[in-house]
């Protein structure tokens, strides 16, 4: 382990957090509104141990929807709280660098892209890989592994060295990569043969519910590349404009006129877990919808409504993005899967550049204000939010 002339590691305090211990993020599991600052011991390393310094992680909609779903999905399983049940960590994508190892091929100042605890610094018994670490900690054995392997940036082709180059992919590259998957999907209608070689399951039309989603913009920029597809964008009145600025909509439709979506062939994806939103829609088309899929959960305030079995047309299908880079790696291989999403991720994140600005919340309470205003529904969506607890 390398050390300064004190005998800490190099750009730590001693165990590279605070005097007083780790400040980590939590949220009360059954109202994900409320959030604290807990403060946790910090216990000496052994073998094959790492502690990571988290420098910046996104908070955006995703991290609202791994709350609201943490049990059903297991994200709270991600990082546990020690402390009383009550509470849980939300796994946030961000920037990490190892401030202390006991691991011989895990150096101290290696830095890293993955998913980190919302906290000052994080532990984890690690596994190295050609390109960075996998986190092999006993209650990590069940997530898939792209949520457990962590990369190295100057190993990691996807690295912007741009000032806010970091800041951007914490909050888009994941975002993307769901919206780039769905895409995918129903341009090879989930490898449907009902269909033929049709796209999109034969829609004419694909309706992007929370269309100013940033999930929702990467989907409608790859959509709007289709040939002889029409890309609909629902949204509210307030972020109708934003949505029409972004030009990757054919049309932009707000939710009190539902009704005047076109009535023909349509897939639908929906980003934003609203049920009412859904069932109306569901209930203009009917059978003229091909196939409806459910991403996740930006309206997590929303009312109930009459469950998926009573909507006219097809039953909602959740998408789970893992198994879907499984599909792809085994169709295209790993090699042309790699090359496909790192183009395409570029270009989506320098594209951003034009319509996202940065929104940094460090600090001691820097991590609670990015969750409340991101709760609160407070960020337009023309802004990125990024945390930190350190200033």
């Amino acid at each position: 382990m390398a050390h300064d002339d004190t005998g800490t590691p190099n750009g730590s305090t001693p165990n590279g957090n605070t005097p007083n211990g780790n400040r980590v993020l939590e949220t009360r599991r059954a109202s994900i509104g409320e959030v604290e600052v807990h403060d946790d011991p910090v216990a000496e390393l052994t073998d094959g141990q790492i502690r990571l310094r988290v420098d910046h992680f996104a908070v955006t909609a995703n991290n609202i929807s791994y709350a609201g779903a943490g049990d059903l999905l297991g994200y709270w399983d991600f990082f546990p709280s020690p402390g009383a049940p009550e509470w849980g960590r939300v796994p946030a994508v961000g920037y990490a660098e190892i401030v202390e190892s006991r691991h011989p091929d895990l150096a101290v100042g290696g830095r890293y892209h993955g998913w980190f605890p919302m906290a000052e610094t994080v532990t984890f018994t690690a596994t190295p890989r050609r390109d960075g670490f996998r986190d092999d900690g006993d209650h990590r054995q069940a997530h898939a592994p792209i949520y457990r392997t962590y990369t190295r940036t100057d190993l990691d082709p996807f690295h912007d060295d741009a000032s806010d180059g970091e800041e951007r992919h914490a909050i888009l590259r994941v975002l993307f990569l769901t919206g780039f998957l769905a895409e995918e999907f129903f341009a090879d209608s989930g490898g449907s043969t009902d269909t033929g070689d049709a796209p999109y399951f034969g829609a004419d039309q694909v309706i992007v519910l929370s269309a100013s989603s940033k999930t929702a913009i990467g989907f409608a920029q790859r959509a709007a590349q289709r040939n002889g597809l029409s890309v609909v964008g629902l949204t509210s009145a307030a972020n109708a404009d934003f949505v029409r600025s972004l030009g990757y909509y054919d049309t932009v439709v707000t939710y009190d006129t539902i009704a005047s979506i076109p009535e023909v062939d349509s897939v639908l994806i929906d980003m934003a877990g609203n049920p009412d939103v859904l069932a109306a829609v569901h209930r203009h088309l009917g059978d003229r919808l091909r196939y409806s899929m459910m991403i996740g959960k930006s309206h997590h305030d929303a009312t109930p409504s009459p469950s998926a079995a009573d909507l006219p047309g097809p039953t909602p299908v959740f998408f789970f993005a893992p198994t879907e880079v499984e599909r792809r790696v085994a169709g295209w291989g790993i090699d042309d899967y790699h090359h496909r999403m790192i183009d395409a991720t570029r270009d989506f994140v320098e594209g951003s550049r034009a319509w996202m600005t940065i929104e940094r919340h460090t600090g001691a309470d820097g991590p609670a204000t990015a969750w409340s205003a991101i709760h609160g529904g407070t960020v337009p969506p023309s802004v990125g939010v990024i945390a930190s607890f350190h200033e």
